[in-house]
């Protein structure tokens, strides 16, 4: 069955020799291939200021996020792609979330008599996809894949996406030829079957 993907490319380095664009192209290529339809938004040639009052936060979005954050509202499966940097994602990417979270966009008021948010994104799936230099290993058991928590249990969990997938790449500082060509060719079969 054919599905709306949105791919969102977290690296803030426009780069096109950037690993994470190279995977998101990918996934991209893979996912039309098999007939579905892609969105993207990459957020290296997005210009948005910082989101610092709660005042803002109750109010829509500037442009260009408003209009970018529609590829989410209007998509079944949202793909995340990021580098690993001191820990977490990019702090561009994570400005991003919370310029597109605004205006009740991920999460909205209460249902009467709940106490907690509704979730504006359920029937959507999410898969994350982070790249790093350390091993996969450390990142997920030594340092407990903090970000990658955050991210689903926060952003995705809370709003509703359902059910979440995650990659971790790790040991990409030096991607020889070879792995470059195996990884590509595994975003591809991640896109054609929209996971």
């Amino acid at each position: 069955m054919a599905r709306n993907i949105c791919i969102i490319d977290g690296h803030p380095d426009g780069d096109p020799y950037r690993l994470i664009h190279s995977l998101a192209n990918a996934y991209a290529e893979g996912a039309a291939a098999a007939g579905h339809t892609v969105t993207r938004i990459k957020v290296s040639a997005l210009d948005f200021p910082l989101l610092d009052s709660i005042a803002d936060f109750e109010t829509p979005p500037p442009e260009p996020v408003l209009s970018e954050r529609n590829k989410i509202a209007a998509a079944d499966h949202v793909v995340i792609l990021f580098p690993l940097w001191l820990g977490g994602m990019p702090a561009k990417l994570r400005a991003f979330f919370e310029q597109a979270a605004r205006a009740s966009f991920f999460i909205g008021p209460a249902k009467e008599g709940a106490h907690w948010p509704a979730k504006l994104m359920e029937g959507k799936s999410a898969h994350t996809v982070i790249t790093m230099g350390m091993p996969g290993l450390v990142y997920r058991f030594g340092m407990d894949a903090g970000s990658l928590k955050a991210l689903e249990r926060g952003v995705l969990g809370l709003s509703g996406f359902k059910p979440l997938k995650h990659t971790i790449l790790g040991g990409m500082g030096n991607v020889s030829p070879e792995r470059y060509a195996e990884l590509c060719e595994e975003m591809r079969g991640y896109g054609a079957s929209a996971a």
